[in-house]
């Protein structure tokens, strides 16, 4: 498809291919009766050039007609129409999945349900603004959208330590009610917000409850 369509082709279908496995695991499409197998040979055909019955795009070994969204590959647009499947690694000759695709599978639900928790955790903890200047030195703020994340609190910016990481990321905590991992009505909690988590630590020199950190160069 590159030597056909060029680039733009090409970063159009991986968006496109993107959208189509968010879909597909999700459970948006299903395949529909009668549906073809196809082999190598007989798909390499589709490939949307002049003389060629169509456009289709295989992803994981499901084939899509992708001709009428030729000018438009992102999510909404009419590409998903189901094809049918191409004998090889995900599929085999009777149309049934392969241990392959299986596995690739899991990798990929794996991959979304990590993408799932880096959102939920950024929520409770959304990064800071920061700067830094050769005069004024670093500086870390938070803001009620500090990190692209919108909320109806600033907090204050703490030191995160993440397993794993080199590193501690600054984020924004929030100081009152109850931590994140409890019920708004429990009793128990000292209204601290979030303040009291295990990796978090604060800022040298900086107030605790300040919602501005600088430091000198």
């Amino acid at each position: 498809m590159l030597r056909i369509y060029g680039r733009e082709l090409l970063l159009g279908l991986t968006v496109v291919a993107a959208a189509v496995v968010t879909a597909w695991l999700m459970g948006w499409w299903s395949p529909r009766p009668g549906f073809r197998l196809f082999i190598a040979e007989e798909l390499a055909r589709y490939r949307g050039g002049p003389g060629d019955p169509g456009l289709y795009l295989a992803l994981l070994g499901r084939v899509y007609d992708v001709s009428s969204g030729r000018r438009h590959y992102e999510p909404g647009a009419h590409y998903s129409g189901f094809a049918g499947k191409v004998i090889g690694r995900f599929y085999g000759e009777d149309g049934l999945p392969t241990p392959a695709l299986t596995l690739v599978e899991a990798m990929i639900i794996k991959g979304l349900e990590a993408s799932k928790q880096e959102i939920k955790e950024k929520q409770k903890f959304p990064p800071c603004n920061a700067e830094w200047s050769s005069t004024r030195g670093s500086r870390f703020w938070c803001s009620q959208k500090s990190g692209g994340v919108s909320r109806d609190w600033i907090g204050v910016p703490r030191k995160l330590f993440k397993p794993g990481a080199k590193e501690p990321q600054c984020v924004c905590v929030r100081t009152t009610g109850p931590p994140s991992d409890q019920l708004p009505d429990n009793p128990l909690h000292r209204n601290h917000g979030d303040l009291d988590h295990p990796n978090l630590r604060e800022y040298t020199g900086c107030p605790s409850l300040a919602t501005s950190c600088s430091f000198p160069p």
